[in-house]
């Protein structure tokens, strides 16, 4: 009689726990390139900018659509942020289950901040040019 239960994802390719194992600490991390440690640290910074200006407005976070479940996952600016840390100083992202019932009015995505940045930078500096002339 076997005493624990069957796995029923046992040889299946698409097991969801299939990469499970390698998670302890003592497994080999791949380190991030220097240009993936770059852009870690440029996000790091433009996601201070975001939740400085989009803040105020109501906003909570940003919107990641998810490259493996293909769903959108909602992330406050804190955990965002503690996510980005985590990648830059592990080499790999953290696991990540969606967000209880957000409500999408309070997120937006990082295309939809980036462009808000850069339309308040525009506006700022366009009125510091008229100034100057």
């Amino acid at each position: 009689m076997q005493e624990e239960p069957i796995d029923p994802f046992n040889g299946d390719p698409a097991d969801p726990a299939a990469g499970l194992d390698d998670l302890t600490e003592d497994a080999e991390q791949d380190p991030l390139t220097e240009a993936e440690r770059q852009d870690v640290l440029e996000d790091l910074s433009d996601l201070e900018i975001y939740q400085a200006l989009l803040s105020p407005t109501g906003i909570r976070g940003l919107v990641i659509e998810c490259e493996d479940c293909h769903e959108p996952h909602y992330f406050d600016w804190d955990l965002l942020r503690g996510n980005l840390r985590h990648l830059l100083s592990s080499g790999r992202p953290r696991v990540h289950e969606p967000a209880y019932d957000p409500d999408p009015d309070h997120y937006v995505t990082w295309e939809y901040a980036r462009g808000y940045a850069d339309g308040v930078h525009d506006t700022l500096t366009d009125g510091s040019d008229d100034e100057q002339s």
